[in-house]
């Protein structure tokens, strides 16, 4: 039985994630010091995987996670049904004690079921997953790629994980994350199961002096 491997992270720390500032969908940022280092020790362990394609968001927090996999020469591809939910209003401000009021309680209706309620200016759960729907079936339709790397974001990686296992979205945050983290999965062709859940054992680890940084909890 052929199998698909697909990997799936969630981009490296950038200076927003630092200070708490939501990023979304509208906030293209770099990742900071400690992403780029997070980036490296990610692909100190995973360089030898002959991966067959590379996808990515099209935010460049994403593209840069997975740079050195790029430079390696594997093809890449960008998909916007990859991006970040759309956080309208809250994108790009620090959460105050009265936003972080209602921005709980988003989330606390999305957990209740009410996955179709956009966030103010933004999207919903349910919207995101319908965009995601495309990328999926490209994904599936190319049964060549026998491993696949996915960079991606953190609330649309919860959403993805939920469709793709056939999680109800509002069960999306039994799915935890952080930067770099790993979501390993196998597919059998009718269904999709977890090897590596949230797995940061990559971080862990020092990366080996030849490969160092020299060169090159919000979403």
């Amino acid at each position: 039985m052929s199998i698909k491997k697909v990997y799936i992270i969630r981009h490296g720390q950038t200076d927003y994630n630092l200070q708490g500032i939501v990023q979304g969908s509208g906030v293209d940022s770099n990742l900071n010091e400690v992403g780029r280092e997070q980036a490296e020790k990610f692909f100190a362990m995973y360089k030898d995987i002959p991966f067959d394609k590379v996808y990515t968001s099209t935010l460049k927090r994403s593209i840069q996670s997975v740079q050195h996999f790029i430079d390696l020469g594997i093809p890449h591809e960008q998909h916007a049904g990859l991006n970040e939910i759309n956080w309208g209003t809250r994108e790009g401000t620090r959460i105050t004690p009265e936003e972080d009021e209602y921005y709980h309680n988003m989330l606390q209706r999305w957990c209740d079921g009410e996955t179709n309620v956009c966030i103010e200016g933004g999207e919903s759960p349910d919207l995101v997953s319908e965009r995601q729907q495309e990328f999926m079936e490209l994904l599936l339709s190319r049964p060549e790629e026998k491993n696949v790397l996915i960079c991606m974001h953190g609330r649309a990686m919860r959403i993805l994980l939920c469709t793709i296992l056939h999680f109800p979205l509002r069960c999306m945050d039994e799915f935890l994350h952080q930067n770099l983290c790993l979501y390993q999965l196998d597919f059998t062709g009718t269904m999709f199961t977890v090897k590596k859940y949230c797995d940061v054992t990559h971080l862990k680890k020092s990366i080996p002096e030849a490969e160092g940084t020299d060169g090159n909890r919000t979403n």
